[in-house]
């Protein structure tokens, strides 16, 4: 039996459990007689599992119980059996001391998780910005077939109206009131409205760009990323969703490495440059890829965002949030924009190919969506500069900066880590202006978790004579929100020894956009001196997850994986071997 946009049906994982006529299978079956499942249901239906990272305390997700039990009835609906199951919930705003090291650990959990259990097919729910891409990495990794659903971007509003109170406005809002400019009753103010709503960033945020290229990546329904949470089309495409993943379970196709490939990463990150997209999209990207074992650099970003125009009219490139953009036509009217652009022979586990999927899409207003002669803004929206300060690259998010930095050349001021900044940034007795270049290391992966700290504050004094970008430069990440002149992702970092470590205060810095160029102008013998004298930090974390993290991290250019996850994988199942043998009883 076969399906001429799925392929051939595999058999069903879960026979392995529930199929069998012997001890383990009166075991298994037994078991799950206490859940309602009868030994007629598991003997002959698909079983779907609802990986969940629903959580009290990551509003992002608050949305995701409903979520699921929409699920759940489309699974029912279809003949499909639904397990849900709690998974990590990694709320970017509250866990401490930052989110970035838990993308890894939810993906180890999804795919052992997933291994482990009977699931023919799984859907996964995220939304806050690590659980999107933890939940895909290991899920790709475990290679069952995978849907995914995001819980929406929240509807913020500001207090006199309008789309100021998101996180965007927020940064700006700062720099107003470390200037002086707002009053911390307006500040207050704008506090108790700026998350109205459950959802994730209503801009184009870490999680709205996530939600956002999972379509061009083809692992989402069409057109499903952008609807708020708090609208009710979210409910229908998670009915969708449960019955799609019964389709998909009684196939066993698509499986993950059958829709991630080579095309689809080149798709997805069409998609980011169009819609300019965060930076943290990029690790996650390169992270995803070495799953599936397909060879993505940073020079294909690079490459990619050297053709690809700015066309979506969003913050924090653009002035709209994602409503605005999903009401314009959303993922498939972009992707239809973008088509000359695109492998529009890419599957998507809607059974169909992208090119299949924008036939019907229909831009509804051309100053969100714009024109690619059009564009929201002239250049690049992402950028990769190499040079003896980043051998393995840096990035740029070109779109948020001020074009004046893209050729600039400054004195460093140096910070060893955030505290420094704090403590010193304010401080009148500091040499700097307008023209340094602002300097944060031994934020990397190994350095503190590469924490979103790379759009480093501005002085009191600068901002109050009316300076709002200056050159920062930093191996941390920025959060999607964020905006201004900020080089990230400096690899190698700083804490392993990299070049960035080696910077000295009053060290010229050379920054050249268009050519790709960033470089420590100070003589090689010097640098060598300097290398000779440098001494590692030392570890901060001797036990636990944190002290494996440490371990086993990769550099950001490769994604910031762990070293023994990379890879494709093709076994799904390699305790299959103990398939006779029942523990428990």
């Amino acid at each position: 039996m076969s399906d001429k946009k799925t392929g051939p049906t595999r058999p069903l994982r879960s026979a392995r459990w529930f199929r069998k006529d012997d001890l383990p299978g009166f075991v298994h079956r037994s078991t799950l007689a206490a859940a309602g499942w009868s030994r007629e249901d598991l003997m002959t239906r698909p079983v779907v599992g609802i990986l969940n990272t629903w959580s009290d305390i990551n509003p992002c997700n608050l949305n995701l119980r409903a979520l699921a039990e929409e699920v759940r009835t489309g699974i029912l609906e279809a003949g499909g059996i639904p397990f849900e199951v709690p998974l990590m919930s990694i709320s970017e705003n509250i866990i401490k001391p930052t989110s970035f090291p838990f993308r890894n650990l939810l993906a180890m959990e999804a795919e052992e998780c997933i291994r482990a259990y009977p699931f023919d097919a799984v859907v996964l729910l995220g939304g806050c910005d690590k659980t999107q891409p933890g939940l895909l990495m290991g899920a790709a990794s475990a290679g069952v077939p995978l849907i995914f659903l995001g819980s929406g971007p929240a509807t913020p509003r500001s207090a006199t109206g309008g789309d100021l109170a998101n996180a965007t406005g927020v940064w700006r809002l700062v720099d107003q009131l470390r200037a002086g400019k707002v009053s911390e009753g307006d500040f207050a103010a704008f506090e108790r409205c700026v998350m109205g709503t459950v959802g994730h960033c209503a801009e184009m945020g870490t999680a709205s760009s996530m939600a956002t290229i999972c379509e061009a990546l083809g692992v989402s329904l069409p057109g499903s990323s952008l609807i708020p949470a708090v609208d009710r089309r979210r409910n229908l495409y998670a009915r969708e969703v449960g019955r799609r993943s019964v389709r998909m379970a009684a196939k066993g196709s698509p499986r993950p490495n059958e829709i991630l490939d080579a095309r689809a990463f080149d798709n997805a990150i069409t998609l980011l440059c169009a819609v300019g997209g965060s930076t943290n999209v990029i690790i996650h990207l390169l992270a995803l890829a070495g799953r599936v074992g397909v060879p993505l650099t940073l020079d294909r970003f690079d490459e990619i965002g050297r053709r690809v125009p700015l066309i979506a009219n969003v913050q924090p490139a653009g002035e709209h949030l994602t409503e605005r953009l999903m009401t314009a036509g959303g993922v498939p009217a972009l992707l239809k924009t973008l088509k000359p652009f695109l492998h529009l022979d890419a599957r998507t586990v809607d059974g169909c190919t992208i090119g299949e999927i924008i036939e019907t899409a229909e831009v509804i207003d051309a100053d969100v969506i714009r024109p690619l002669d059009n564009p929201v803004r002239s250049g690049e929206t992402l950028v990769v500069v190499r040079g003896n300060l980043a051998p393995d690259g840096a990035v740029m998010k070109a779109c948020a900066a001020d074009p004046k930095l893209f050729r600039h050349r400054g004195r460093a001021v140096v910070f060893e880590d955030v505290q420094t900044i704090a403590d010193r940034i304010d401080d009148p007795e500091l040499d700097i202006d307008e023209n340094s270049v602002l300097i944060l290391r031994n934020a990397g992966p190994v350095g503190a978790a590469m924490p979103e700290w790379g759009m480093l504050p501005l002085p009191c004094h600068l901002l109050a004579r009316g300076v709002r970008d200056m050159l920062r430069i930093s191996d941390a990440r920025m959060s999607g929100t964020a905006y201004g002149a900020a080089v990230l992702h400096v690899s190698p970092e700083a804490a392993v020894g990299g070049p960035l470590a080696l910077v000295r205060d009053g060290d010229i810095i050379e920054l050249d956009v268009p050519a790709r160029r960033l470089e420590l102008c100070v003589a090689p013998e010097e640098l060598e001196r300097r290398r000779q004298a440098w001494q590692p930090p030392a570890p901060k974390h001797t036990r636990g997850y944190r002290n494996l993290y440490n371990q086993h991290v990769e550099q950001a250019h490769r994604g910031c994986d762990f070293d023994f996850l990379r890879g494709a994988n093709e076994e799904t199942l390699p305790e299959g071997l103990f398939d006779g043998w029942v523990g428990g009883w």
